[in-house]
């Protein structure tokens, strides 16, 4: 039995899918009997105060967005020594800023989508122009469950998506709308021996993967593992360990992508370094395909940072 701090809820706009993850998590740890310290992380002076006090042996952080994911959090754990369950700082923050990080998945030969950055601090709405052909996906460059994302068909369409998108941050990412179906990779395993689970395949109920096809029940379905060929399976997985290796993530991460309904190689679209929990979400739903309950998941993901914890003392 260990003494585990959860953090979860935060400040970002994924908040309210923290308060699910988190709940998801607490309710595994006590089920296996660990005693728990949970802690709804909002950034302000006492909370950092009261992680920086923290006595337990590994912290488990259910954050999702900003000031969780981003790697602050982490750095915070970093400075005092205490292991805490997924990657760190520098993974944590590259795989938050999808600009960026396309270059690195880029340089492993795996297939991006077209992009044009907006800068808040530059951006004049009057003479903005881009070389993207409508369709275009918009959104902030460092957000995650399709907050602020608009799917433009048009000029008008797409100057309101750019300044939704640059309401959550400071730089809007557009993209080549791809057309396809989404499909999504978990990645669990110490560094250098990550393995793949099986891929799943999302069916929304709604025209796009939005954010009530993501966490409302019925929201869309899962299939598990995927309808997809052998070949393409390996492929998927193979560029989902090779995304993950490419950022430094550490213990599990998810890597999502898109089939293009007129073939050619998968898009990757970004990895979630602290992908959800929720009932509904998808990294549950393909550990539960290689026999891993919810709670054996969590103990295994623990142990794992509990570990390399001991490991670098």
């Amino acid at each position: 039995m260990m003494k585990v701090a959860v953090l979860y809820g935060g400040t970002s706009a994924e908040r309210q899918v923290s308060l699910a993850t988190g709940k998801g998590i607490i309710d595994a740890l006590q089920e296996r009997q660990h005693e728990v310290v949970d802690i709804d992380f909002q950034g302000s002076r006492s909370c950092i105060e009261k992680v920086a006090n923290l006595d337990v042996d590994v912290v488990f952080i259910g954050l999702h967005g900003r000031l969780g994911e981003d790697g602050k959090v982490q750095a915070i754990l970093d400075m005092i020594g205490i292991p805490y369950v997924g990657s760190g700082v520098f993974a944590s923050a590259l795989a938050m800023n999808k600009h960026r990080s396309k270059h690195f998945f880029a340089k492993e030969g795996i297939r991006t989508a077209k992009e044009h950055v907006v800068d808040r601090n530059t951006y004049d709405s009057d003479q903005f122009d881009t070389d993207l052909s409508f369709p275009i996906v918009v959104k902030p460059n460092q957000e995650g469950s399709t907050i602020g994302l608009t799917i433009a068909k048009d000029e008008e369409t797409l100057k309101k998506g750019i300044a939704e998108a640059l309401k959550y941050d400071k730089s809007a990412l557009l993209e080549e709308f791809v057309s396809g179906h989404e499909v999504t990779v978990a990645v669990m395993g110490e560094k250098y021996q990550e393995q793949a689970l099986p891929v799943v395949e999302i069916v929304p109920k709604n025209a796009y993967y939005d954010y009530e096809s993501k966490y409302a029940p019925g929201g869309s379905e899962h299939y598990v593992p995927a309808r997809i060929s052998e070949s393409l399976t390996k492929q998927l997985q193979e560029q989902a360990v090779s995304a993950h290796r490419a950022l430094g993530c550490d213990g599990y991460s998810r890597v999502d992508f898109i089939l293009p309904s007129e073939g050619g190689a998968p898009v990757i679209l970004e990895v979630n370094t602290l992908p959800g929990m929720t009932p509904t979400s998808l990294y549950p739903d393909a550990a539960r395909a290689v026999g891993l309950s919810y709670s054996d998941m969590v103990e295994k993901l623990l142990n794992m940072a509990s570990h390399d914890g001991e490991a670098n003392k």
